[in-house]
C-alpha cells in the first residue's frame, strides 16, 4: 500500500458507478428514519424522550451501515426498522397502561428550585450544576432566585420556571456568574446575604462569618430583591 493513493482514498477498488448505489442506499436510510419519526407521532427532536433517543440512535447505526457498506443488504435492514417500530409501538402502548412503567422509561419532572431555594438533593441526583441552572434562568429573564417559586427539570431536559407575583417576591441569590457577583466569607457590612450553595437568605453582621443553617456552606453573596425583567 502506498500512502496518499488518491484512488484508494477516494473510492478504493469500487467502480465509479457504485457511488450511485451509495446514493440510493442513503436515500433508503433517510426515508426509513423519516417514516419512523412520522409514525412515532413526534413533531420535533426536542420532544424525544430518553427511550426514543435510544431508538433513534439504533436506527442511525443501521442507517449508517446500509448507506456505506456494500455487503449489507437492504431487506434485513428494513426488517430491523420495522421491528424497532413495532417494539416502539408496543412499549408506548404498555406505558399508557402503566404509570409506573411510564415513569421508569420516560422519567418524571424533578424539582430543582422550591420557594426561591435550590433543592440540593435533586441537583446531586441529576448531576446538574448550579451554573447550568443559573444560565437557564438568565435566559428566561430571571435576576435572582427570590423571583422563582418553583423550578422543574422536565423529562426532556428542559427547565420550567414558575414565578412569584410581584407582591410576593422575596430576597434571593443573584443568578449572575461568579465573576459578576461579589462573594464573601466575611460580611463587609451588616446586610442580608444569600448562601451561594443553596440560596438561603440570612442577615449577617459586618465583619462576621456565618455557616448556612440549611447546607453548612460559608460563602455568601448580597441578597437581591428586585422584580423580574419582562
Amino acid at each position: 500500500m502506498s500512502p496518499f493513493d488518491m484512488q484508494r482514498m477516494l473510492i478504493d477498488e469500487f467502480p465509479l458507478s457504485f457511488l450511485l448505489e451509495v446514493g440510493f442506499r442513503a436515500t433508503f436510510a433517510f426515508l426509513a428514519v423519516f417514516l419512523f419519526l412520522k409514525s412515532s407521532g413526534r413533531r420535533g427532536i426536542r420532544q424525544l424522550s430518553l427511550f426514543e433517543l435510544v431508538v433513534i440512535l439504533t436506527l442511525g447505526s443501521a442507517a449508517g451501515d446500509v448507506s456505506f457498506y456494500h455487503d449489507v443488504p437492504l431487506l434485513p435492514v428494513a426488517v430491523v426498522f420495522l421491528t424497532l417500530l413495532l417494539l416502539y409501538r408496543l412499549t408506548v402502548l404498555a406505558m399508557t397502561k402503566s404509570k409506573k412503567l411510564e415513569a421508569w422509561i420516560d422519567g418524571v419532572p424533578i424539582t430543582v428550585i422550591s420557594q426561591g431555594l435550590y433543592e440540593l438533593k435533586s441537583l446531586e441526583k441529576l448531576n446538574i450544576s448550579s451554573n447550568e441552572l443559573l444560565m437557564e434562568m438568565r435566559q428566561q429573564g430571571v435576576e435572582h432566585l427570590g423571583q422563582v417559586r418553583l423550578g422543574l427539570v422536565e423529562t426532556d431536559g428542559d427547565i420550567s420556571l414558575y414565578f412569584y407575583d410581584q407582591n410576593e417576591l422575596r430576597p434571593g441569590l443573584s443568578v449572575l456568574p461568579k465573576e459578576h457577583r461579589a462573594e464573601f466569607e466575611i460580611a463587609p457590612a451588616s446586610a442580608l446575604y444569600c448562601c451561594v450553595n443553596c440560596g438561603f437568605a440570612q442577615h449577617i453582621l459586618a465583619d462576621q462569618r456565618a455557616d448556612c443553617p440549611r447546607c453548612n456552606h460559608e460563602v455568601w453573596s448580597t441578597a437581591l430583591n428586585t422584580p423580574r425583567c419582562r
